[in-house]
């Protein structure tokens, strides 16, 4: 009986090796042994806000993200821990457990052990550099694992904690540079993927990098700086780059003009020393932060970036590395319909002369306006472009040119459900979206619609297309192609300039709007003269 019973014991010790019992499953990183949880079904190992670099805090914040400080024994990675310390900027990202010390990532893991190494994604939330976390519920990995990859979220820091520049942070860096510790910090969360992700049975050798908003920002940045080379192989972009100059949204400040910022800053506190802001509470700093804020975001520093984005792309030096990227079809639509102030034919063409100068008849022409009806379309289209739309383009136009390397390009173009009590304005809305609206195909993405959002009234329709997307883009994560599981073939732009629309009926077209990007371009190259 003893030796039957020691057999059976060995047999489930060889089980859980096998994935069987991953709920108990420990993992050994460079900090330390990790243990984490797993899914319902027990398919999936799940690890919680694990350290990759060490606090920030005291005389750490404001520096370069220093390694992790190692631990002794078991660290329990099954709950979420605290948010980077951020504002209540954005209804959608509201998180109740906020802390400076968040330089955590989490980790969904299908791997049966080392030896697998699956392809790894590495998500980069948006927020405009100023909010989230890589722990939202519309960024659970359980999907995207079950799609056979490793998928990696990560907690960057952000506003005032992430993108604050002084000329004393500058002497005192030894590199004549700062700010952008925030995307210090995502370099630092890529090295240690590098490093670990093969314990959890990723391939450090075949990463995808994606993000959307800011984070499609930071994917195109990092693309372009010399730090990050190496640390990734693809990449993914949703709305959003570094590629319209001055003119973009969220544009990059020459330091010097970051550091200016920083001082105004620094007066505004009452600080007259790094160790006197240091001394304050993070509540402290971000609540002046708030009421003053200059919109604290990367800069051209000369250590994470060298040069501009776009001059690197230009010049063909960012990473040579496949991009799949795109925009939604309608990204700020309803900032514009539902203005209580809409613009006619005449106040439409009024505003893009004095906006645009000289510029302005091939900017009309791009977005007419001969009618009321035609000025608020071209005033939605007009808005969506110059919000993400054009930047995005460029990203892609100029990677195509000088990146050696396929690209494809998508329009996210489905109008979401919305729960039937919805109201715009007091109003009962109608059972579909203002179009298909900036990060609206986040939980596509993700296959989190119920998670994410359980009072939408999703469609089969819905689910068919979230399926779908998840299939892209691990597809594209394990190959550099989005194509396979029988779904609709998706062309290459770079050799066909046609683009996967994503809605209903998922399907390739040939290339759209044009003119309107190339407009917005000659003025946008005029401006950076």
């Amino acid at each position: 009986m003893g030796q039957r019973l020691g057999r059976l014991a060995a047999m489930m010790l060889v089980a859980s090796a096998a994935g069987y019992g991953v709920a108990a499953a420990q993992v050994k990183t460079t900090g330390g042994i990790v243990q984490g949880g797993a899914s319902a079904d027990g398919t999936i190992r799940i690890f919680k806000t694990i350290p990759y670099a060490a606090p920030p805090v005291g005389e750490l914040r404001w520096q370069a993200p220093k390694p992790v400080v190692p631990w002794q024994g078991v660290k329990e990675a099954t709950s979420f821990g605290p948010r980077c310390l951020q504002g209540q900027i954005f209804g959608d990202i509201v998180f109740k457990e906020l802390s400076e010390d968040c330089l955590t990532l989490n980790i969904w893991t299908p791997a049966k052990g080392a030896g697998d190494r699956l392809p790894v994604m590495v998500w980069i939330h948006g927020g405009g550099f100023q909010a989230g976390a890589g722990a939202e519920n519309r960024h659970d990995g359980e999907p995207f694992a079950r799609k056979n990859v490793v998928l990696v979220t990560v907690n960057y820091r952000l506003g005032i904690f992430g993108f604050f520049a002084h000329p004393e942070l500058t002497k005192e860096s030894g590199r004549n540079a700062s700010g952008n510790y925030g995307m210090l910090d995502q370099v630092a969360a890529l090295r240690w993927v590098k490093d670990n992700i093969a314990a959890f049975g990723g391939d450090p050798a075949n990463v995808t990098i994606f993000g959307e908003s800011a984070g499609s920002f930071a994917v195109s940045a990092l693309m372009a700086s010399p730090l990050a080379q190496g640390l990734f192989q693809k990449a993914i972009g949703e709305s959003g780059a570094y590629l319209a100059g001055r003119t973009g949204t969220l544009p990059l400040k020459t330091r010097e003009a970051s550091e200016q910022d920083g001082v105004k800053f620094a007066a505004s506190v009452g600080a007259e020393s790094l160790a006197a802001l240091r001394a304050k509470t993070g509540d402290d700093v971000l609540k002046v932060a708030l009421k003053t804020q200059p919109w604290f975001s990367p800069n051209i520093d000369g250590y994470f970036l060298t040069e501009d984005v776009a001059k690197t792309f230009a010049d063909g030096r960012q990473a040579h590395v496949p991009l799949l990227a795109g925009w939604n079809a309608d990204e700020v639509r309803s900032g514009v319909v539902l203005s209580a102030q809409k613009p006619t034919a005449q106040t439409f063409a009024a505003a893009q002369r004095k906006r645009f100068g000289d510029a302005a008849d091939a900017i009309l022409k791009a977005y007419p306006s001969s009618t009321d009806a035609e000025a608020l379309e071209s005033a939605a289209s007009l808005q969506s472009d110059i919000f993400i739309g054009y930047n995005t383009w460029k990203w892609i136009e100029v990677h195509k040119k000088t990146g050696k390397a396929p690209v494809y390009r998508y329009s996210f173009d489905r109008k979401i459900p919305v729960p039937a009590d919805h109201k715009v304005n007091g109003v009962p809305a109608t059972s579909r979206d203002i179009g298909a609206r900036h990060a609206g195909e986040i939980e596509y993405v993700f296959g989190t619609l119920e998670l994410s959002l359980p009072n939408v009234p999703w469609e089969p329709v819905d689910r068919k297309l979230s399926d779908a997307m998840t299939t892209y883009w691990s597809n594209f994560a394990r190959s550099g192609d989005p194509n396979g599981n029988s779904l609709p073939k998706w062309p290459r732009f770079d050799e066909t300039a046609r683009v996967m629309h994503l809605d209903e009926t998922t399907k390739d077209m040939p290339e759209s709007n044009r003119a309107r990007y190339e407009a917005l371009d000659v003025y946008a190259l005029e401006q950076d003269k």
